[in-house]
């Protein structure tokens, strides 16, 4: 799966949105598939027009702030990117670095806020509120 950092630099050397939206949709093919078992209505992330399951496991990391590791998948194309881009943002972070990310930031950087349609930008803050909520809870009982 590509780093968020992978992400923003191809990105910025992608001028159009058709090409964009292309870019997010092939990512989103590379996200490793979600076994039907977790595709269930407990890892459903409320507020997505599509529907979208997320998955959250931890790492031991430093003392009261273990690695947090995402998974997660959609059955719409350009949503699946979306997933992609959020877990390529979280996944693999400490989970105190999930709870103060500034997605706002990062969509602005992406030129996602003002591309995407309400529906799916709340969307992606419902799943960015998920992942932080899990981040937050994986601290609290470390």
């Amino acid at each position: 799966m590509a780093t968020i950092e992978t992400i923003i630099d191809d990105f910025e050397y992608l001028d159009d949105w058709e090409d964009r939206y292309r870019y997010i949709i092939e990512i989103g093919k590379a996200l490793p598939e979600m076994p039907k078992s977790e595709q269930i209505d407990a890892n459903k992330v409320r507020g997505c027009a599509s529907q979208v399951w997320l998955v959250a496991e931890t790492e031991p990391g430093e003392p009261g702030d273990p690695v947090m590791i995402f998974r997660g998948d959609s059955d719409a194309h350009i949503v699946r990117g979306l997933v992609a881009v959020v877990l390529a943002a979280n996944s693999g972070k400490k989970a105190s670095e999930v709870e103060q990310l500034d997605e706002t930031a990062l969509l602005s950087r992406l030129g996602l806020a003002e591309h995407l349609s309400a529906q799916r930008a709340n969307g992606l803050r419902s799943m960015i509120m998920r992942i932080k909520a899990h981040a937050a809870a994986a601290r609290a009982t470390a």
